[in-house]
């Protein structure tokens, strides 16, 4: 299954290798406390939130990690 802006975080950080991909990119994410209110959310949700610009979480920045995780599926 490939991934896309309308996965969710969860369904990223449930897959083992796209797990590996996401960590090398924001090293630390699947264990921030703040993963489980957002594991619901799709990717395109989260690049809504103004959180993820103070973190420097862009689309073409998640584009990026999804062509590596789907290259690794």
């Amino acid at each position: 299954m490939a991934f896309t802006l309308d996965s969710t975080l969860g369904q990223i950080i449930d897959d083992p290798q796209a797990k590996k991909v996401l960590e090398q990119y924001i090293p630390g994410v699947s264990a921030n406390p703040m993963l489980a209110m957002a594991k619901g959310m799709s990717l395109n949700m989260v690049l809504a939130m103004p959180q993820a610009a103070q973190y420097g979480i862009t689309k073409d920045k998640v584009e990026k990690v999804l062509v590596e995780i789907n290259k690794q599926l």
